[in-house]
């Protein structure tokens, strides 16, 4: 049972994938927010039922998997049936990531959410114990999406656009990591945060 919960935020390519991969390296639990959406609507789950109340069977494939594809056009063409998904499956979410956070083994586990601070960062997650955000230049965000992923410059802009500020970020953060260059840099600040949060743990635990 894990004593002390980080939330992991960062913009896209910013680096979280970097820093997860290397706390998972140190034995450390990551309940990630982009697969546990996944689960939450999977055949069988709550969550599931109530899309298919509200937005009707059609939103079904034949296997009695969600059509992701259809679902998502349909939202963003209205924004009221994307409030409707929303409170249907962020609470879902935020429940399925907080009980794996704290039935992880380990001093301390992290619950990855991309857009924390679109969910408005504590206020949306009062039992994550302190953020940790990774942050980059806008500037290299943009470049890591065209090279990376071969996106096109007006794509890399409107992605980087919708999400919440750089300083909306930072100003959520009780701890940053700053990724703008060589990721191999990030080992020693990794090995010192997974040191501190286990000193934090260890004051954090019950009695």
């Amino acid at each position: 049972m894990s004593n002390l919960i980080i939330g992991l935020t960062g913009g896209v390519a910013s680096g979280k994938s970097e820093l997860t991969r290397r706390f998972e390296a140190l034995g450390v639990h990551v309940a990630d927010a982009d697969v546990v959406a996944r689960e939450v609507v999977a055949p069988g789950q709550p969550a599931l039922a109530a899309i298919v109340r509200e937005f009707g069977a059609g939103v079904l494939q034949a296997d009695g998997q969600l059509d992701r594809r259809q679902l998502r056009e349909r939202i963003f063409a209205d924004p009221a049936a994307r409030q409707a998904l929303e409170a249907i499956t962020h609470p879902a979410i935020r429940a399925s990531l907080e009980r794996q956070c704290r039935e992880a083994p380990g001093p301390y586990a992290i619950a990855a959410v991309p857009l924390l601070a679109e969910a408005g960062g504590r206020a949306g997650y009062p039992w994550l114990d302190r953020i940790l955000v990774v942050d980059a230049p806008e500037a290299i965000q943009h470049a890591r999406l065209v090279r990376r992923d071969g996106t096109d410059d007006q794509l890399a802009r409107r992605m980087i656009e919708a999400q919440a500020s750089r300083a909306e970020r930072l100003a959520i953060a009780d701890d940053v990591v700053a990724n703008d260059g060589d990721p191999s840099h990030l080992d020693a600040m990794v090995a010192q945060l997974h040191a501190d949060y286990i000193a934090l743990a260890a004051a954090h635990r019950p009695g």
